[in-house]
């Protein structure tokens, strides 16, 4: 085995450089080895199970060369992080959320999670002089670089990759070009973030005034870099996606994904043959974790290990003793981290482009000047500010110097997100009497003034015709309070009901005007004061009717809302609230009406069961109160909006149990489940007791879509009717 080594070992004498001045260490008298990981995104869990077994059997690494995801998990390693803190990395992280289009919806601004109200689709485009273009990417920045500054160790973020405790080396491929680019001196966040600019699915990354994508493209076992870095064994793991068989690219996105497989294929496969005899190539079978598989990072893991240890006898022969590499170990692993104690913040400075305004940023970031600041509550601020919707890239510089802290925020305006598009559709049958469709248009043009006024518009045509308009205007960059003036226009029809049977039609017709005075309550809420004058025209349609009654009323109103949940198809944790109190006047009559609603819903989960408990109450003075009861999850099985009184009262309980996930193209989670629900409406003279409310309950599938919530149901009220229900697009 000597005599097998003996040249390798004369080499590695030969050609070690010299070793840093700051090292007491002396030359290597052995091998140097480097570490090649290769792309492969989820699959590259796999990598976290080599160094599992490198551990184990000892084995040194000096130089640590990745793509992709492999530059990921070789940059924290070369970083200082241990073995355990990446597997606890993988465990913990939400990857769903990695892969999201936009930040978790209880960490976007009220006004987005609003948008989610009206429209709950999530097919977006930019609207430009050009026409529509696509959002740059499948899936946001903010959760990833959240999660890529978490794996690395404290102090290393903004290091350069040539000034780690292991030789790193990363590549990247400009997107204009095509050329591989070398990221040799850039600081380590931003290496890792450029290598995992996947074409499609992570926006691409400037580096030094290129624009640069996935390195996988060009070189995704970078052996040839590792051998120009001065190693005389390299171990290469290679966790590429395979091309896929002829069965399996039957559609236009399968022929389009094995068009990538084929560039990277062939330029592992040359790679490959550029390995040396002394080199070892450990190629996991990871058959069943695709490239987005990330809820499967333990099987990759297991199956990197497996792989790993199936070539122990000669990864054996560069292990070295326990002392030696415990001394190896400690030169690699960084210092644990510091407890993160809070400084004054001395000086907050923002620099945005485009037409993003610094003070807006410095006030929504939450940092207050002289307040003390931890470094974690700096990563959470810049984590929240993506929640606005229209920044492509946040960054923080934290300096520390005489007992006080400095924070640089660098934001970049999204440059498709500021004059942006949602388009919706909306189906709904209970294959009965009601039957609805309805195609939405949102329009939002956000940035429009120094402090941050936004134009909103929705549209909707269908059974129920509609037309808002809505500015909103903050009193000053990132204030709280705001005014938000808008018309709003409504065409639909109605049914009347008596004792639950249908008695006639009803055509309504509204326009109106408002104003309102708010103040947005953190990022989860707001508090509204606001006065609409209304034009309302109703005509009867069965039976016919030409007679047509118009009036006009002026109402006060208060308005509450909470929204915290983290997903309007089905919510696992958070809380919905609306409360408002009116006061309408006639001008006719003078007489005033007085009406209040109250709603809540609090959501929760358990393993793989998710659900909520919800409650509602509303009442008017004269007239009927403003919610209705009928319909799915409103006393499932009665006829829809056939339950009406001065006073109307709901409660339920919703459960449901994860079945699957769908691709993060197509949607979310699929979940099936019940629910048991108990409500009715009520005159004034009437008591409202236990035994007066209707009981009901329904049986469901639900999808969570692009387009929003889909379901397909079976509800019943006891002692009442039973009906199928399948819907797109409206929430609870």
């Amino acid at each position: 085995m000597l005599r097998k080594f003996l040249p390798v070992l004369l080499c590695g004498v030969l050609l070690a450089p010299a070793a840093p001045a700051n090292d007491a260490a002396p030359a290597l008298q052995r091998p140097k080895v480097a570490l090649v990981l290769s792309g492969g995104g989820a699959r590259g869990f796999a990598h976290i199970g080599v160094l599992r077994v490198l551990r184990e059997l000892r084995v040194p690494v000096d130089i640590v060369v990745g793509t992709s995801m492999g530059s990921v998990v070789g940059g924290a390693y070369a970083a200082g992080a241990s073995v355990s803190e990446l597997e606890r990395i993988a465990r913990e992280t939400d990857w769903g959320a990695v892969i999201a289009d936009r930040p978790a919806r209880d960490m976007l601004a009220f006004r987005r999670r609003e948008e989610d109200i009206l429209l709950p689709s999530r097919i977006e485009f930019g609207v430009s002089r050009e026409g529509l273009t696509l959002p740059p990417a499948a899936a946001g920045n903010a959760t990833l670089e959240k999660v890529l500054g978490d794996a690395l160790p404290p102090g290393t973020r903004d290091k350069p990759v040539n000034q780690l405790p292991l030789p790193f080396r990363s590549v990247a491929s400009d997107l204009v070009t095509g050329e591989l680019v070398d990221l040799a001196d850039t600081p380590l966040f931003l290496t890792l973030r450029a290598s995992l600019a996947v074409p499609g699915v992570f926006q691409p990354v400037r580096v030094r005034d290129r624009l640069v994508v996935d390195g996988g493209l060009v070189r995704n076992l970078p052996v040839d870099m590792a051998h120009a870095m001065g190693a005389d064994v390299v171990i290469a793991v290679n966790v590429g996606t395979p091309l896929a068989p002829e069965k399996d690219l039957r559609s236009a996105i399968g022929v389009a994904n094995q068009m990538l497989q084929i560039l990277t294929e062939q330029n592992v496969q040359r790679s490959i043959k550029e390995l040396l005899p002394q080199d070892i190539l450990i190629a996991p079978d990871l058959s069943g974790v695709s490239f987005l598989d990330f809820q499967n990072y333990a099987r990759a893991i297991d199956l990197g290990e497996q792989a790993a240890r199936a070539m122990a006898p000669r990864l054996a022969a560069l292990a070295l003793d326990a002392q030696a590499y415990a001394v190896h170990e400690h030169r690699r692993l960084a210092a644990p981290a510091l407890d993160d104690a809070p400084l004054p913040l001395a000086k907050l400075e923002v620099q945005a482009s485009g037409n993003l305004e610094p003070d807006a940023l410095a006030a929504q970031s939450g940092l207050e000047r002289g307040a003390p600041v931890t470094r974690a509550q700096v990563r959470e601020a810049v984590h929240s500010l993506y929640g606005r919707g229209d920044l492509q890239r946040v960054e923080a510089d934290v300096n520390d110097d005489g007992g006080k802290r400095t924070v640089t925020i660098r934001a970049a305006e999204s440059p498709w997100a500021t004059n942006r598009a949602r388009v919706g559709l909306e189906l709904a049958s209970d294959f009965r009497d009601t039957n609805n469709f309805a195609l939405k248009l949102m329009h939002v043009r956000s940035a429009l003034n120094p402090s941050g006024g936004e134009l909103r518009t929705v549209a909707r045509i269908g059974t129920q015709r509609a037309f808002g308009m809505q500015f909103f205007q903050p009193l000053g960059a990132g204030a709280n309070w705001y005014v938000a003036p808008d018309i709003q226009y409504n065409s639909f029809g109605s049914d009347v009901f008596n004792d639950g049977h249908r008695q006639a039609r009803l055509s309504y017709d509204t326009a109106s005007v408002s104003a309102v005075l708010g103040r947005q309550i953190g990022n989860f809420g707001d508090l509204q004061f606001g006065i609409a004058r209304q034009r309302i025209g109703i005509r009867k349609t069965i039976p016919d009717d030409a007679l047509a009654v118009h009036g006009f009323d002026i109402t006060h109103f208060l308005r509450y809302r909470v929204d915290t949940l983290d997903s309007l198809a089905f919510p696992s944790r958070g809380m919905l609230i609306n409360a408002e109190l009116q006061q309408s006047t006639a001008d006719t009559t003078h007489d005033a009406q007085a009406r209040s609603a109250f709603s809540w819903l609090g959501a929760f989960h358990r393993a793989e069961w998710a659900g909520h408990a919800a409650f509602e109450w509303a009442r008017a003075r004269q007239g009927t109160a403003p919610q209705v009861l009928g319909g799915f999850l409103r006393l499932s099985g009665t006829a829809t909006d056939s339950v009406q009184g001065r006073s109307v009262a709901l409660t339920r309980l919703v459960m449901a149990r994860k079945m699957m996930t769908l691709p993060s193209a197509l949607g979310g989670l699929m979940r099936v489940g019940f629910s048991v629900e108990a409500g009715g409406g009520f005159d004034h003279d009437q008591p409202i007791r236990g035994a007066s409310f209707k009981q009901a309950g329904s049986a469901f599938v639900s999808v969570d879509t692009r387009f929003g919530p889909a379901f397909l149901a079976l509800g019943a009220t006891k002692d009442g009717a039973r009906t199928a229900y399948v819907f797109l697009g409206p929430i609870w």
